[in-house]
């Protein structure tokens, strides 16, 4: 059996190289196609053990870290996202920012994505804030990489209560698989009311 549970502090430190790596292998895959490196997630990853109030989720299958869903208070981001926000009237302040989830496949339909979920709203509730939001990359319908059958996680989002922020998209640089040279992908953010 899998135990998920809240990282924070010095066990969110000791688990961030195996963020790292679970990042690179999950976020190959589609629709991310990051083509990533150690040196790039060390440097992203210090968000996380700059902020006070930062949390990993863990899922681990003993000792192992199979999975992992970060946190932050949404400000920790200001840089990245203020101008995806700008004219929203959101106050960045009141949004806990869920980032990634990234679970080996041989782990997944076993609930830890709700679990993922779970924990980290229930740490946003606990920092006051009243909203929880994330974003994902949007992948056009014929893009070659699509692989067959793909079903996007759509459904699963609105079940937990997110919805499409209109507008609010955001704008990350990263080397895809396929190409040779970093190219700008949009990130539409989903939110909800704690």
């Amino acid at each position: 059996m899998t135990d998920v549970r809240a990282l924070t502090g010095a066990a969110l430190d000791a688990a961030l190289e195996d963020v790292a790596r679970l990042r690179i292998k999950v976020f190959r895959a589609w629709p991310y196609l990051y083509d990533g490196d150690v040196a790039y997630e060390r440097a992203y990853l210090q968000t996380y053990r700059d902020s006070a109030d930062a949390i990993v989720v863990g899922a681990f299958d003993g000792a192992r870290l199979v999975g992992a869903a970060t946190g932050t208070p949404m400000e920790d981001h200001a840089d990245d996202f203020a101008a995806a926000f700008a004219g929203t009237g959101l106050d960045l302040n009141t949004i806990f920012y869920c980032a990634e989830s990234v679970l080996l496949p041989a782990y997944r339909g076993q609930g830890i994505g709700h679990r993922f979920f779970d924990l980290r709203e229930d740490h946003a509730r606990a920092l006051g804030r009243d909203r929880s939001a994330f974003c994902g990359v949007v992948r056009p319908d014929d893009h070659p990489l699509r692989p067959q059958g793909y079903a996007p996680l759509d459904p699963f989002w609105r079940k937990r209560g997110y919805e499409k922020l209109p507008g609010v998209v955001a704008e990350f640089s990263w080397k895809d698989i396929d190409h040779d040279h970093e190219t700008k992908k949009p990130l539409q953010f989903w939110m909800r009311r704690l």
